[in-house]
């Protein structure tokens, strides 16, 4: 089976971890859905699991682990991530950390990016990648 390459940014991940709203059972099903592989970079674990670590939050700490030990494929061009990320947020008008992972699921071939951004926020405007946004606009 075909599954579909996704990047799924930290954001993501905390509601999984964390919330029992809409967007956190939106998480959770595209985190379960077998029809994906995942892919990730540094950067996601960085933003995510440090602070889980320092805050002792061991249940969140176990849940990150586990993603991460699920990624099929980690984008580990840390300097291409960084030169292609500038030019994303010069191109698009994004954050630093948004950038960053855009241009890491980018060169890791990724389908689509799901993030917790709403569809108003300038990482909707990137292009070559389906933006997703678990957060219901309509």
């Amino acid at each position: 089976m075909i599954r579909k390459r996704t990047f799924i940014d930290a954001g993501v991940l905390i509601a999984a971890a964390r919330g029992r709203d809409a967007p956190s059972i939106s998480a959770l099903e595209i985190l379960d859905d077998q029809s994906r592989e995942f892919v990730s970079s540094p950067f996601v674990e960085l933003e995510v699991l440090p602070m889980a670590i320092f805050n002792k939050k061991r249940d969140e700490v176990e849940f990150y682990e586990a993603f991460f030990a699920s990624v099929s494929f980690w984008e580990e061009d840390l300097l291409g991530i960084v030169k292609n990320g500038n030019a994303i947020a010069r191109s698009f008008g994004l954050a630093a950390m948004d950038s960053l992972h855009v241009a890491a699921a980018l060169l890791s071939g990724a389908e689509e990016l799901v993030t917790t951004e709403r569809a108003s926020k300038p990482i909707h405007r990137v292009r070559g990648i389906l933006i997703t946004s678990i957060h219901d606009d309509s």
